[in-house]
């Protein structure tokens, strides 16, 4: 079984409270360090978690007990961080998106392959009996050969609830790169690759409105695009269209789904773990709730980490960097379509993830989770 793999943790923001839920008191993990810009932060943490220290983050980075580097900051700070922690010879999993453009993406994963080290990236919850499950029934032919996907997230804006969200409308920002890591990172593990897209992109404000918190009534400049859509060309031949925006109020569009020549597949939400994947078949007469049949069962943000240290060799992550690389690119690419107004092919070739089998989230960190 050996020893708990040792993770040390860069940023302890909002997004941090999640993954210190799955990972403080897991057995396939132990939290070791823990670094800040505010050093309150990464204290208070450190305090809660017994054998956790609170450093600065060239130390962290240093610290050789430290295996992996969990990289929780700001995007715009994604690249920086773990370039540093791969260069001190460190595994890495970065909150998505892997990182703000595509020369630091790839700066990223090259330098890991270069140093011997694995990068993993959220999103994770697309290993979750929700996206898993509806894969599932795709891949076993419920609704025969996939023809298009449609993928939606609509909401009025993050500065509604949170206390500082000035980075999602800065460069590196915006409902895309924000939210859509977790929607075409399932269209990947449903459909395959993207070979090409063809986006467009509006922004409704020139500034938000904090609406919580000690600065809530703030305006705060609205720097990117707050509305893209656009169409994706999946590389089996599928076209998806993807909707992101902060300018909307609600949808009662579903978040996926998947038209096959002979049905329809309702799938969850991506941001999440679980949820109902339903199917209409072609002649049906109403919608069928499946049963789950694959994923993790009551996953968590972090499982994703504890799935990169479980490969040891035997298989590639299943959020792994040369996925979050692709999904990287293929935002990119959608942006620059929008802006220049023509169809881009993409450069990066991945492989689907290898699909989770049906795991009970407890036996699979008793059996399995242990990391090199």
């Amino acid at each position: 079984m050996g020893e708990p793999h040792r993770v040390g943790i860069v940023g302890l923001g909002v997004i941090s409270r999640a993954y210190l839920d799955t990972l403080a008191n897991h057995p396939a993990v132990s939290i070791v360090a823990l670094a800040d810009l505010d050093a309150s932060r990464s204290a208070a943490a450190a305090a809660a978690i017994p054998g956790a220290e609170s450093m600065g983050v060239e130390r962290l980075l240093a610290r050789p007990d430290v295996q992996t580097v969990l990289n929780l900051t700001i995007p715009a700070a994604h690249a920086e961080i773990s370039l540093g922690a791969i260069e001190a010879g460190r595994n890495v999993y970065v909150e998505k998106p892997l990182a703000v453009t595509i020369p630091d993406g790839r700066s990223i994963i090259e330098r890991a392959s270069s140093a011997g080290v694995h990068v993993g990236c959220a999103p994770d919850t697309v290993l979750g009996t929700g996206t898993q499950t509806a894969r599932a029934a795709i891949d076993g032919g419920l609704i025969g050969r996939p023809l298009s996907a449609t993928a939606v997230m609509v909401t009025p804006g993050h500065e509604r609830w949170h206390p500082h969200p000035d980075f999602y409308y800065a460069p590196g920002g915006g409902p895309l790169l924000d939210m859509g890591p977790y929607y075409i990172t399932a269209l990947i593990h449903l459909l395959g690759p993207v070979r090409a897209v063809v986006g467009a992109a509006s922004r409704l404000r020139a500034e938000r409105v904090i609406g919580s918190g000690p600065r809530n009534g703030q305006r705060i400049p609205a720097q990117v695009d707050t509305h893209v859509t656009g169409v994706l060309e999946h590389a089996n031949g599928a076209l998806s269209t993807i909707t992101t925006s902060f300018d909307g109020v609600a949808t009662t569009a579903a978040p996926i789904e998947v038209h096959g020549e002979t049905g329809t597949l309702a799938v969850p939400d991506p941001n999440t773990f679980d949820g109902d994947v339903r199917v209409f078949p072609l002649g049906g007469t109403g919608w069928r709730v499946l049963e789950p049949r694959a994923g993790y069962v009551e996953g968590s943000r972090g499982i994703g980490l504890i799935d990169l240290v479980s490969a040891d060799g035997q298989r590639s992550p299943r959020a792994g960097g040369d996925v979050a690389l692709h999904v990287l690119e293929t935002m990119t690419s959608l942006l620059a379509s929008a802006a220049e107004g023509r169809r881009i092919e993409l450069t990066t070739v991945v492989q689907r993830p290898a699909p989770v089998p049906l795991t009970p989230v407890h036996d699979w960190t008793e059996s399995n989770a242990y990391g090199r």
